[in-house]
């Protein structure tokens, strides 16, 4: 427990919500900076795509049954949870609010967290590398399409399904040629991951920033009370406590190891603020996208604090085993990825 902290990307979201608070784009600067942003979500999603090694990949897609699992609990079971707290929430708490809900249940895994966590649980490293890989990839195209269908039947407006051409354009398209530059300069991307790592959450900064301050010039302080913020981390705490022990209980029903157990859970439970915000300005109107991404923003911190307390357990009752040679293998690709 004394290792849980706040990491610096988590007070740096924090100090970018209230810089748009205070001090909102608005006129021909905002205009500069969406292009700007834009761009940046652009090289987010490349970079992603020349970081990936297909050897990775097929080498877990081998183990087809953990894949199905993982990716079942990231877009079937997440899902039917947000539709019903969405009709739960309705008279409850603001509408835009509800959608940032939903929302956070439609989105892919992560990838960075969703490995180290296996790693240090000493899980499926692999597989969870896979996983979180797959789980990506596909979350590009369906988490689009899942808002779109999933907002129609709760009865939310606010999706237009040309989002779903922006997002092929903006985020998919750029995946693709990151992919196709792979063979080239994914040796390069990868051996530099520290030093492109402001790459990453800059561009998620940027987002932010913008999102919130046209969320700002809307009203949204004026619009939410400190009790329905309250009420949103509340629900996250209950759907991320459920899936917990959903992916738990259900990788030990179905015969498991327990390798590929801690790699369902971490892979299974776990939303990514990394492609849901990027996403979200692409999907929704600006002045409700600062309302819709604040639940994924709490959700983020919340799966930080709760894995690292099940993976220190994890390890705590591992750490007189030796480790086995696929876990070996596991941590060179993940320091090689």
């Amino acid at each position: 427990m004394s290792r849980i902290r706040l990491e610096p990307f988590t007070i740096a979201l924090v100090c970018t919500v209230l810089l748009a608070s205070l001090l909102p784009a608005h006129g021909a600067f905002a205009h500069w900076f969406g292009i700007a942003t834009n761009l940046a979500i652009a090289l987010l999603f490349f970079m992603h795509g020349a970081r990936l090694s297909w050897s990775t990949v097929l080498a877990g897609i081998l183990h087809w049954r953990l894949q199905l699992v993982i990716f079942v609990s990231t877009f079937a079971l997440f899902p039917l949870i947000g539709i019903v707290v969405g009709h739960i929430l309705t008279p409850l708490l603001p509408h835009d609010l509800i959608l940032g809900i939903i929302y956070v249940c439609l989105l892919p895994s992560t990838v960075q967290s969703s490995i180290a966590f296996t790693s240090i649980a000493r899980g499926n490293v692999p597989g969870a590398i896979c996983a979180a890989s797959l789980s990506n990839i596909i979350g590009v195209i369906l988490t689009p399409l899942l808002v779109g269908v999933l907002l129609s039947v709760s009865g939310k407006a606010g999706f237009d399904f040309s989002a779903v051409w922006k997002i092929l354009l903006q985020l998919f398209l750029p995946f693709v040629l990151g992919q196709l530059c792979q063979p080239w300069i994914g040796n390069w991307i990868r051996a530099r991951k520290k030093m492109l790592n402001p790459v990453d959450r800059g561009s998620i900064l940027m987002v932010v920033y913008s999102a919130f301050s046209a969320a700002v010039i809307n009203g949204i302080w004026h619009d939410f009370s400190l009790a329905d913020i309250l009420l949103v981390a509340l629900v996250n705490g209950v759907i991320l406590a459920f899936v917990l022990f959903m992916t738990m209980q259900g990788s030990r029903l179905l015969g498991f190891s327990r390798e590929d157990e801690i790699t369902i859970i971490f892979c299974g439970s776990k939303k990514s603020l990394a492609s849901g915000v990027p996403m979200a300005s692409a999907i929704f109107s600006p002045a409700a996208v600062g309302a819709i991404v604040l639940p994924i923003m709490l959700f983020h911190q919340m799966q930080l604090l709760a894995c690292s307390v099940i993976a220190q357990h994890y390890a705590r009752r591992d750490e007189e085993k030796p480790a086995s040679p696929a876990l070996d293998d596991g941590m060179q690709k993940l320091e090689r990825s």
